[in-house]
């Protein structure tokens, strides 16, 4: 648990690991059953590689990532089992999570950062949200995500984009995330920053103001 400082009036989240619980073996495991055998080189838990990086700041569209992954698979594979082999990382948001969120937008703005692409961000919507009859706008004053800015985390010029379009300091904004190395970047250029373990309760974020 960490005390927030009193400058802190924005609070900044990831989503997959830190709101959005997610599972990026499983995502490796179906491709590896679809015949993309190499997926953990192209996948990581914290940061992926190559293409998967290309769909995430919006260089590809999604017809052109799951040609991707037909290049790289010895089966002949449709749109439908790709979309269900990536799709399946991302498990349930808890009702607990959502209602964390609701609590501190009384009080911080909340902003959401995340590295993402736009099949992800749909599912997130009508498989999770929509149970609760929220959308990221309901839940987030900005959201910031990396398909549509053009660049991902850890890259510095991520943080510095949102600074500068939301017309805040660094020191302003606490940075909660589940990757070391977006957490490091995010402190070397002044952010407060707080390192999210798997499941961890983030209850202490409203006892501190």
């Amino acid at each position: 648990m960490m005390i927030i400082p009193n400058s802190v009036n924005t609070l900044i989240f990831d989503l997959g690991g830190v709101i959005y619980n997610i599972d990026i073996n499983l995502g490796i495991s179906n491709f590896k059953k679809l015949g993309f055998k190499e997926a953990d080189q192209f996948v990581g838990t914290y940061a992926h590689h190559d293409f998967f990086v290309r769909w995430e700041t919006g260089k590809i569209s999604i017809a052109e990532f799951r040609d991707e992954i037909r290049k790289r698979s010895n089966q002949k594979i449709t749109d439908e089992e790709i979309d269900y082999a990536w799709g399946a990382v991302l498990k349930d948001i808890p009702k607990e999570r959502i209602d964390l969120l609701l609590q501190l937008r009384k009080k911080y703005r909340l902003f959401l950062l995340s590295n993402t692409n736009p099949y992800h961000t749909e599912i997130c919507t009508k498989n999770e949200l929509a149970k609760y009859g929220l959308s990221l706008n309901a839940l987030f004053d900005r959201c910031f995500l990396s398909y549509q800015m053009g660049i991902a985390k850890p890259n510095p010029e991520i943080f510095l984009k949102l600074l500068q379009c939301s017309g805040i300091k660094a020191e302003e904004c606490l940075f909660l995330d589940d990757g070391q190395k977006n957490i490091d970047t995010a402190a070397q250029l002044g952010f407060h920053t707080y390192l999210v373990k798997q499941g961890e309760n983030l209850d202490f974020l409203i006892n501190n103001k």
